[in-house]
């Protein structure tokens, strides 16, 4: 990986700001609830305390688009921060303005600053320049240690690099950059992907992540919804299982709908080599209900009017014996309707058996880390990523634009 870090630049005395990712959940007393993202950007706030630099933290918290809100607020971040670093954090009224750059110019060595939401600015997000010269004016050396946001052509993101004298990432951002590289560059073999969820196609569709990897990894299981589609290039009839028929015309490539696509990869996974294995059974249900009647069914085999909802017993043994026959996992997507009770079965087999296997595993995806969390199956996964979309456009092959800033960078500084 090449690309400085916070831990080779001077930094005593020096004003730092790093751009977290403090998008964290809050009750409805504004206490944070899961504070996940925080304490996995500990170690670069602590870092830049214990070396004398004087920290100012940037985030955003929700989509406010612009406008001050009370719930969207980072104050109670802020609040719950000073408990976890043992110190006071000092909140700011705003992320620019010239309180704001009193603030910044009052802080001692070590002390710790936390800017307001930036996206209480629509600048941030349109990634105007004059916004990104007015928090880069803040700093002089910027940190970026928000891999969830890494994705997003946002002035925090890549506009602030382009104006302070050095930019470089933190410790959370190398951690999870270090793992999906080792994964996907050289993993421990055999390695194996599992993906699920329900959206297939369109931008952010789960067929680029399957079309990417399908030369990277030597097994490929699939579930969820985007399993149908699968299925159905197979000749499989779904019954009513819902299968996206959206054009995904990315790049100016051919208009191809959903089923042509997976067609197109499954017969790229067997001119690879690429074990792809789909569901041999299926959990169905009458209606989108978890109420609804329930068969277990082949997937050769699902009636008219039923619909897909979970994989079944017997996909869930095969899945498992894969999972723990291999030494590198990544994981996107759930492998049914995982908020319903009776479609929970196959993502607990699933998480189990990641859990339970000799694997490092890489887990990612908001649906994918709540199940595991509710199962209590976190601490024995080897990696959760902090960044879901982020880590889905890298498992895309796609670069992404924080990276790309301080790449560039980096680039211009060596060559003068």
């Amino acid at each position: 990986m090449n690309i400085r870090t916070i831990e080779g630049v001077p930094i005593q005395g020096k004003r730092v700001l790093i751009r977290t990712e403090f998008n964290v959940p809050l009750d409805q007393d504004l206490n944070v609830t899961d504070d996940t993202r925080i304490r996995a950007a500990l170690p670069t706030i602590e870092n830049a305390v214990t070396r004398g630099a004087r920290v100012i933290l940037g985030s955003h918290r929700g989509r406010p688009w612009g406008k001050r809100t009370e719930k969207d607020s980072l104050g109670p971040v802020a609040k719950h921060l000073s408990q976890l670093v043992g110190k006071q954090v000092l909140m700011a009224n705003d992320c620019i303005g010239d309180e704001t750059k009193r603030m910044v110019e009052q802080l001692k060595d070590g002390e710790i600053l936390m800017l307001e939401n930036i996206r209480f600015h629509t600048e941030e997000n349109e990634n105007t320049e004059w916004f990104a010269k007015e928090l880069a004016s803040l700093a002089d050396v910027y940190v970026d240690d928000a891999f969830g946001s890494l994705h997003r052509s946002h002035a925090s993101i890549v506009g602030v690099p382009r104006f302070v004298p050095i930019a470089v990432i933190g410790f959370l951002v190398k951690k999870e950059l270090e793992f999906l590289e080792k994964a996907l560059r050289y993993p421990d073999r055999p390695s194996l992907v599992v993906t699920g969820g329900a959206k297939i196609s369109g931008k952010d569709g789960k067929i680029w992540v399957i079309r990417n990897l399908l030369d990277k990894t030597d097994t490929m299981l699939i579930g969820g919804k985007i399993a149908c589609t699968f299925l159905k290039a197979k000749g499989f009839e779904v019954g009513d299982s819902l299968i996206d028929q959206r054009d995904v015309n990315g790049a100016g490539a051919q208009v191809k709908d959903d089923i042509e696509m997976a067609s197109d990869v499954l017969q790229k996974a067997e001119s690879l080599g690429t074990d792809l294995v789909l569901p041999v059974d299926a959990v169905v249900a009458d209606k989108f209900d978890s109420e609804a009647r329930l068969e277990v069914v082949p997937t050769s085999s699902i009636p008219d009017g039923w619909m897909m909802l979970d994989i079944g017993p017997k996909t869930s043994e095969v899945f498992s014996r894969r999972i723990k026959e291999a030494r590198t996992v990544i994981w996107n997507g759930p492998m049914g309707v995982f908020e319903m009770e009776p479609f929970k079965s196959g993502t607990k087999m699933v998480a189990t058996a990641i859990a339970e296997g000799p694997a490092t595993s890489i887990i990612g995806g908001g649906d994918v880390v709540a199940a595991v969390n509710e199962l209590g199956l976190g601490p024995k996964m080897t990696h959760i990523s902090t960044g879901g979309g982020a880590m889905l456009a890298y498992l895309m092959g796609r670069d992404l634009p924080g990276l790309t800033a301080l790449t560039d960078k980096h680039a211009r500084e060596r060559n003068g």
